[in-house]
């Protein structure tokens, strides 16, 4: 098999996974060690709350502002933003003050809310119908091999070093950072790109970002997308447990990157596996969306069951206290050499990874069902990610407020069952094509929708 064309879609997925790779990518390695693998996780935590606040305002406007900007630069300011904030806690390290990385948070959030909405248009409006599960997992499988990489790179420059990450991990991550953004420069305008079949991705020009901004709130009477809410809220909402409570509490500097190459391993498998289901044509698209949620469900109620049994064992990770108080679970710290203490705690959270792919591949395939019209998915991808991101910002204030750690897995465990028993609702109504660029108006499509639901 020879080269793809350039300008193929499948080549712009693959394009797009390696520009996830470097950016967000490293992000998700280094906020997996809990605090921005900080000691003290408040500074991180208040600045993914930050984050979040921002790419809450700039997920609503995102939609316009990639269909007015284009994907390439939109993508290549947003990924910057990345590299930024993991080289503010070179400044951290050096004076203790943690305003640059509060206010890098905040750049990062209003960055990413556009950088986001460009990938999820891509990813949801490329692929044909038939192809969107497989498209997915191939953006997948790239994005997590950032995650995989990163927590190489912590295990590898932590090794012999506890406490709080070194300056030399941080910069290997702004570096990777800045050519992940850099990659986003070769992506190609979507008017040119050319699915499978030979048809152009339409892209509806946009003339004023406000009014397409006001079409993303009215999305909020948009009976699908009402019903998703939950599962949105949900996407991102149990990082700040898995991330701080769990990994970030439990074991040693050099572990919490060992667990990161199997959390984010654990999603690249778990994608490629899962994503077979969602595109067998023998079965109906319903029997596809039903399946694929009950396994999620399944999946969830496992997992969680096993954290909570995790749970019940310690209160709290090691404190930045003067002398430093240890966690107080039985033994202390777990390091990934001690393998009697270690393998039942990395395996569950390797598991975590495969709960966190299932949950995230489900979401965007739902979405995808609803539309093939790119301007259309811009929208849905914006207010996917808002949503996403009010869920976010609160989580990582339960654990920048010492919520108990026990009832921060109970509210995660709830509202995960909770959303995915509204998937399995909506399941019932999933429509075997969905909706052509050139089918309907929004008004047209929004009266067949409430009909539908």
């Amino acid at each position: 098999m020879g080269f793809l064309p350039y300008f193929a879609a499948k080549t712009q997925i693959v394009i797009l996974g390696f520009i996830c790779f470097g950016c967000p990518g490293m992000f998700n390695a280094l906020n997996g060690t809990g605090g921005g693998g900080q000691v003290d996780r408040e500074a991180g935590n208040n600045a993914n709350t930050a984050l979040y606040v921002c790419f809450i305002i700039s997920g609503l406007f995102g939609g316009a502002i990639v269909n007015k900007c284009g994907v390439r630069f939109t993508m290549f300011g947003g990924g910057l933003m990345f590299a930024f904030y993991s080289g503010s806690y070179i400044y951290i390290n050096h004076t203790g003050n943690s305003w640059m990385t509060i206010w890098a948070g905040a750049m990062l959030g209003l960055g990413a809310g556009i950088f986001w909405t460009a990938q999820g248009m891509i990813m949801m409006s490329y692929p044909l119908e038939n192809e969107k599960g497989k498209f997915i997992t191939i953006f997948w499988v790239i994005f997590n091999l950032g995650g995989v990489l990163g927590g190489i790179v912590l295990l590898a420059t932590n090794f012999n070093h506890e406490g709080s990450l070194s300056d030399g991990a941080y910069a290997a991550f702004l570096a990777i950072e800045v050519c992940g953004s850099l990659c986003a420069l070769v992506l190609a305008p979507p008017s040119k790109v050319v699915r499978t079949d030979g048809s152009r991705v339409e892209i509806k020009k946009v003339d004023n970002i406000l009014a397409d901004a006001l079409a993303i709130l009215k999305l909020f009477a948009d009976p699908w997308m009402l019903i998703l809410i939950p599962m949105m809220f949900s996407s991102n909402f149990y990082y700040s447990y898995q991330f701080g409570p769990y990994n970030g509490s439990l074991f040693t500097t050099r572990t919490k990157g060992f667990n990161n190459i199997w959390y984010w391993g654990a999603q690249m498998v778990t994608s490629g596996a899962f994503t077979r289901l969602l595109d067998r044509q023998s079965l109906s698209r319903k029997k596809r969306a039903l399946y694929g949620v009950l396994i999620t469900l399944a999946v969830v109620n496992a997992v969680w069951g096993g954290t909570l049994k995790m749970q019940n064992k310690y209160t709290h990770g090691a404190l930045a206290t003067t002398p430093p108080t240890p966690t107080d679970y039985p033994g202390g710290a777990i390091d990934f050499k001690d393998t009697a203490r270690a393998a039942g705690p990395c395996i569950l959270y390797a598991c975590m990874g495969i709960q966190d792919a299932l949950w995230n591949n489900m979401a965007y395939w739902l979405l995808g069902t609803i539309t093939n019209d790119a301007s259309r998915l811009a929208r849905y991808a914006g207010f996917y990610k808002a949503i996403q991101s009010v869920g976010a910002a609160v989580s990582w204030q339960l654990d920048a407020k010492s919520v108990a750690f026990r009832t921060q897995l109970i509210v995660n465990w709830v509202l995960l069952d909770v959303s995915a028993l509204l998937m399995v609702y909506l399941s019932f109504r999933i429509k075997e094509q969905a909706d052509d660029a050139a089918g309907m108006s929004d008004e047209e499509d929004l009266k067949d929708q409430v009909e539908t639901v």
